[in-house]
């Protein structure tokens, strides 16, 4: 399985690769290029499938989950950020030990997907019980916080691909430019791209809500189910693949 998506991997993010190195005198465009082909790489790729369902499913039912996304997107900024100043201030040394931890955090996101999923068909509930008190009451009410959070754990799931594209190729591009601490923050849009597309368009062809507002709620939660279902089997194919890996 694996190695399937290896295979549509290469074959979509050969080219751009190309382009990406290309255009190394363009450090920012570069770096927002290389992560457009991390966007693709195997270890992504569910990830970004998830995220477009699940804010997908947001935005047909109620409106634009532009909020949503945006701290998604921050949340993987964070992450590529953290990482790319820890390599420059502390070195190779880093880099060579967090090799070891990637494969078992990426091993996370398919059951991550799987209680998503399960969660949307409505197979776990959470007890009203449970205290968020800890968390800002505007987290707990808009669901940024979560957001943030899928977003962080997601980029953690490193795969030889985004290692390469990562550590290899855009961080001794940064440290060779006064400004490289911001390129992981450019990075970290271009591996949210297809996530940001599929909310544009369902923006731009104003389906915002749409099957709540003209079809009421009973349609409304049929196209949750199937998001639901949708994430339930990407979930289990992520965990199949990965931990079989």
């Amino acid at each position: 399985m694996y190695q399937f998506f290896s295979e549509i991997s290469n074959l979509i993010s050969r080219p751009l690769i190309n382009i990406g190195l290309q255009t190394m005198s363009i450090p920012v465009l570069s770096a927002f290029i290389l992560g457009i082909v991390g966007a693709v790489a195997p270890c992504q790729f569910t990830g970004n499938l998830g995220a477009i369902t699940v804010y997908g499913n947001q935005s047909l039912q109620r409106s634009v989950a532009w909020q949503g996304v945006f701290f998604f997107i921050l949340g993987k900024i964070a992450v590529f950020s953290g990482l790319g100043l820890l390599i420059w201030f502390v070195g190779n040394e880093v880099k060579e030990t967090l090799m070891l931890y990637f494969p078992w955090i990426r091993k996370v996101v398919g059951p991550i997907l799987i209680i998503i999923g399960l969660f949307m068909l409505g197979f776990i509930t959470f007890s009203k019980a449970i205290s968020f008190s800890i968390f800002p009451e505007k987290f707990k009410a808009k669901g940024n916080l979560g957001a943030f959070l899928m977003g962080a754990s997601f980029t953690l799931g490193f795969c030889p691909t985004m290692f390469t594209l990562f550590f290899v190729t855009l961080m001794p591009m940064a440290t060779a430019v006064p400004y490289g601490a911001i390129l992981p923050v450019f990075f970290a849009i271009g591996t949210s791209l297809p996530v940001l597309l599929a909310i544009f368009f369902i923006w731009y062809f104003e389906l915002g809500g749409k099957f709540v507002k003209k079809s009421g709620r009973k349609i409304g939660a049929v196209v949750q189910k199937i998001a639901g279902g949708l994430l339930l089997v990407l979930g289990i194919l992520d965990t199949i693949t990965y931990w079989g890996y």
